[in-house]
């Protein structure tokens, strides 16, 4: 039934909020939690999640008797980052650091308050980290989520932040909203951000924004190093390399080249 008020289709709302509540969660989900996080009508949601099911759109998993994302949201987020030429335009630029300083490098989008990975060149040095490409991550607790945040319009991300204290992963996460909008605000002052071991004990990393024609904040770029390996001048050299790949793919999706981002002038 539509909404003559406003022009919703209530059952295409319906299997976009499913989309959605499935994306948000790794772990699969059962229909009663689905059901309850959503409360609709069972019956409805039944013909929806069978819908999607038929479609491709999600998955049934018999044995534990629960729903997951299908391999056409894959494709259709492989179609998307296609169409903005991101990931083919910054893999280049992503395996020339890999290759310059054997560290691994990661780009990444926004999503609500996650940061979500979508291309990643892993280097030879044994690192163990959380981050694989379609992984969301929460954004207070990485670098190139607080790239990404602080590439945000004041009172949109003021709007997305809770006013309670965000979730803690490691003892060094910024969890207070007053403390991580200061931290933003000199992320976007200097361009560039770091993690220091906020979501995994022992990694670190370096991220700087990339913009597009319209000078927003689209995508982040970072390396990660183990704690033990990250000496200021190894950082420092990922950050240069950052910054140049960043300028580079930047210029690519329309940033006028006579705007030279912030991370290029600003010394770690």
């Amino acid at each position: 039934m539509n909404d003559p008020t406003t022009g919703v289709v209530k059952s295409a709302e319906r299997t976009l909020a499913i989309l959605e509540l499935l994306t948000r969660h790794e772990e699969p989900l059962t229909f009663t939690a689905i059901a309850q996080a959503l409360r609709y009508p069972r019956s409805s949601l039944h013909g929806l999640l069978r819908t999607l099911v038929e479609r491709g759109w999600a998955e049934f998993d018999p044995g534990g008797r629960c729903y997951s994302l299908g391999l056409r949201t894959l494709e259709a987020g492989n179609a998307y980052t296609r169409t903005l030429g991101l990931v083919e335009r910054a893999l280049p630029l992503m395996e020339r650091i890999r290759d310059t300083i054997d560290e691994t490098v990661q780009l990444a989008v926004l999503d609500g308050l996650h940061n979500v990975y979508v291309a990643k060149v892993d280097g030879r040095q044994t690192l163990t980290l959380a981050s694989e490409v379609g992984r969301r991550l929460p954004a207070h607790a990485t670098g190139v989520g607080k790239v990404l945040l602080a590439g945000l319009r004041h009172d949109d991300l003021d709007a997305r932040l809770p006013a309670e204290p965000l979730p803690a992963f490691t003892r060094h996460t910024v969890t207070d909203k007053a403390r991580l909008l200061g931290q933003l605000r000199t992320v976007a002052r200097r361009g560039f951000a770091v993690d220091n071991e906020e979501y995994t004990l022992g990694i670190r990393c370096v991220a700087v924004p990339v913009y597009d024609v319209s000078r927003r904040t689209v995508a982040a770029l970072s390396v990660s190093v183990p704690a033990i390996r990250c000496t200021p001048a190894h950082r420092e050299n990922a950050h240069r390399l950052l910054a140049e790949a960043a300028h580079r793919l930047s210029a690519a999706l329309g940033y006028g080249r006579q705007h030279r981002t912030p991370a290029q002038t600003q010394g770690v």
